[in-house]
């Protein structure tokens, strides 16, 4: 217990979420919730805002994020009071860092008087330094061994959900647990279809996101085309979304669908048209990406693709509308490098051969056609 004390900051433990939830800070009226990166990302610090909107209900939080971020938080109703898009800086938004502009922005924030800032943003070796610049009374985050420490810190270890990793960190602050999961929905005025598609009541919508981050998370596009095929042979309607880089993607995979009636928007749609049409999807179709968690935030039934080490930072923890399939893969198909050993732990091999290539498209069919059969809950219900 002295040793647990020590890490928390001398706060006594008053009480169990994800893990300790901390006595509360006095006097808070202003967090700051720091988390960069992309659309995946800020989905998975939603509960954890959630808790501290719940906690200290009277404060406004503010998101300090991506142009991503400030996108999806305007085309959706969230725990998020206003989001300032963050400078580039080392570790924290990858760009051209500048010193004047960076403390241009800590001057500015500074002048906020934060209460409480929230680290959200990895294990801390470049957010911690960042947010102790904010000049908030009080900071609390996850921190790594070689990371400066904050106020209260929760110890990163990469294998751990993120959303509850998150929900952890929540509770060093003070505030327990209100969903395990994020839940969004669509803005108002911010739930009408984009034009072109056209809500068709008669025949189920299915989404196909092929795309991801790091190349090696993505099903080959053969197979999002052999689904597509299958799916539009269902009588399903498929469309195949994605941002401007994975246009290319998508027009293969509907080339090689072909003849099957199958549409791509890659590139086309903003935030709220994204949003819009995930909600009124009857399942998606995607590899562990920001469209697939954004689509299960919105309540609509997902199957997944996933490499294994995936599925514990961020794999849908139910499976009545959301199916999972895993790869279990652990070393390079190229150069037999081990994949477990992430981050820090050892050098990333020069090869983006998928390390999902061997889920088969029999299966993920199968789930499609179980989920569109699935009757929609509403939330509560």
């Amino acid at each position: 217990m002295e040793q647990l004390t020590a890490e928390f900051g001398g706060s006594g433990r008053v009480g169990m979420g994800v893990g300790p939830v901390l006595e509360k800070f006095d006097g808070v009226s202003r967090i700051a919730v720091l988390r960069g990166g992309g659309l995946g990302d800020l989905i998975f610090a939603v509960p954890a805002m959630a808790a501290l909107k719940a906690a200290y209900p009277g404060a406004t939080i503010t998101l300090l994020g991506t142009p991503v971020h400030e996108a999806l938080i305007a085309a959706t109703q969230s725990p998020v009071d206003e989001v300032l898009v963050l400078p580039f800086s080392e570790g924290v938004r990858p760009g051209d860092e500048d010193a004047d502009e960076l403390e241009r922005f800590f001057a500015r924030m500074r002048e906020r008087r934060f209460d409480l800032a929230v680290q959200l943003h990895g294990g801390g070796r470049y957010s911690n330094p960042f947010v102790l610049r904010l000049g908030a009374r009080h900071t609390v985050g996850t921190r790594t061994a070689d990371a400066a420490s904050l106020e209260r810190t929760v110890p990163y270890i990469y294998y751990q959900h993120e959303p509850l990793r998150a929900l952890e960190v929540a509770g060093f602050a003070g505030a327990f647990p209100v969903d395990l999961e994020a839940r969004l929905s669509a803005a108002a005025g911010a739930d009408a279809l984009p034009h072109g598609l056209a809500d068709d009541n008669f025949r189920p919508l299915v989404v196909l996101h092929p795309g991801a981050t790091d190349p090696r998370r993505r099903w080959p596009p053969d197979r999002f085309a052999e689904l597509a095929a299958a799916c539009a042979a269902d009588g399903c309607h498929v469309v195949v979304v994605g941002d401007r880089s994975e246009q290319p993607l998508a027009e293969r995979i509907v080339q090689l669908a072909a003849p099957a009636s199958i549409r791509s928007v890659a590139g086309e749609l903003d935030m709220a048209g994204l949003v819009a049409l995930l909600a009124r999807s009857d399942v998606v179709v995607g590899n562990d990406s920001g469209p697939r968690h954004l689509a299960q935030a919105l309540g609509v039934p997902t199957v997944g693709i996933f490499w294994a080490g995936n599925v514990i930072n961020a794999g849908a923890l139910g499976r009545s509308l959301h199916r999972i399939h895993p790869s279990w893969v652990t070393t390079c198909p190229v150069c037999g490098i081990d994949v477990t050993q992430v981050g820090w732990t050892a050098p990333r091999c020069p090869h983006d051969e998928s390390v999902v290539a061997d889920i088969g498209v029999r299966e993920v069919h199968e789930d499609v056609r179980s989920l569109v059969a699935t009757e929609r809950y509403a939330p509560g219900g």
